[in-house]
């Protein structure tokens, strides 16, 4: 039987996959896994009462296992683990946290109106810590196979590149050659041109919290 779950339709496109990176990180997990699931796009300004009734507190993604409605990609992407076990995601523990600082950091710089407030830095500096690691461990953050870890970040830093291109005019160190190769990895898999949004939702997405 087919797994369901609901993520964010784009803003203006409710057929649309949207921009939800935390929607993204369990789809990647669903396609990789090889899972059937029966996608439900919801339009955040306008949820649909059943979506509404299962999961109140109206977050994405949701994901339905056993009749029974379960929030949160932390929890529904140890779930699909759990009863898919083939092929393994599991980042050994000791790998776990790569590159978990990126995506605050990014948030913080992306919606920043003061360049000496040190957050481009604290960005970098996390970026750097991920290149190191790469050079060290690739092509994935586990070295040969991809697992949980490059899922989970793999959409985070797609959000990266598209919002601080956009708003900043920005891009990340071009003597970070890890993170380049290692970004062009991801993003050109199979189940990543599956799943992602176009960049035009991306920005859409991030323009009232860059601009409130």
């Amino acid at each position: 039987m087919a797994i369901e779950i609901a993520v964010k339709a784009a803003a203006g496109a409710p057929d649309v996959l949207g921009d939800c990176p935390f929607c993204q990180r369990v789809l990647l997990t669903l396609e990789e896994k090889k899972v059937t699931y029966k996608l439900h796009l919801i339009t955040l300004s306008d949820k649909p009462k059943w979506f509404t009734e299962v999961n109140p507190e109206g977050k994405v993604p949701v994901a339905k296992f056993d009749d029974k409605w379960v929030a949160d990609s932390d929890v529904i992407v140890g779930i699909i683990e759990e009863k898919y076990p083939e092929p393994s995601l599991k980042t050994p523990p000791e790998f776990a946290s790569v590159g978990s600082k990126i995506f605050g950091s990014f948030v913080t710089f992306v919606k920043s109106k003061d360049p000496s407030d040190g957050s481009e830095q604290a960005l970098v500096n996390e970026l750097k810590a991920l290149d190191e690691h790469l050079k060290a461990h690739s092509p994935y953050i586990a070295g040969e196979k991809i697992t949980a870890a490059d899922l989970s970040l793999a959409p985070k830093l797609f959000h990266l590149k598209v919002a601080l291109g956009h708003f900043k005019k920005w891009t990340v160190p071009e003597d970070l050659t890890s993170y380049y190769k290692y970004t062009e990895l991801l993003f050109s898999r199979e189940s990543f041109v599956k799943t992602k949004t176009e960049e035009k939702y991306v920005i859409a997405g991030w323009e009232s919290k860059v601009n409130p």
